[in-house]
């Protein structure tokens, strides 16, 4: 479109030609953009282990000993897929499940550091 001065009789024309570039300009920043990496199965080593999860060295080491967190060995070396840390900490999730009035109960008698007084019953 040239530089001539937009009437309202060339309005329709004006706003599909804007229309058509901005589809364009759309496309192209679609091609540029990085594709988005959804947690793929990424292996990654204990430093960015402990950054992910955030626990210490230690701990994970044993955690991986005892065989509570996925992790592969290789040599000396510990190794661990960032999607699988990811799960084991969604498995860990409490459970937000409203207590029955017996076990609510159960909870109080079991907090309870000595026995209730003769007549007092829950």
């Amino acid at each position: 479109m040239t530089k001539e001065p937009i009437t309202f009789d060339k309005l329709p024309q004006a706003v599909s030609y804007l229309t058509e570039q901005v589809e364009k300009i759309y496309q192209l920043v679609e091609t540029l953009q990085p594709q988005k990496l959804d947690h793929q199965h990424l292996l990654i080593d204990i430093d960015k282990a402990s950054i992910l999860i955030q626990k210490s060295k230690p701990t994970i080491y044993r955690l991986a000993r005892t065989g509570l967190i996925p992790a592969y060995k290789r040599g000396k070396k510990l190794y661990f897929y960032e999607d699988e840390l990811l799960k084991w900490i969604e498995a860990g999730k409490k459970q937000n499940q409203p207590l029955s009035y017996q076990e609510q109960s159960a909870q109080i008698l079991h907090g309870m550091k000595r026995k209730p007084r003769n007549g007092v019953n829950i």
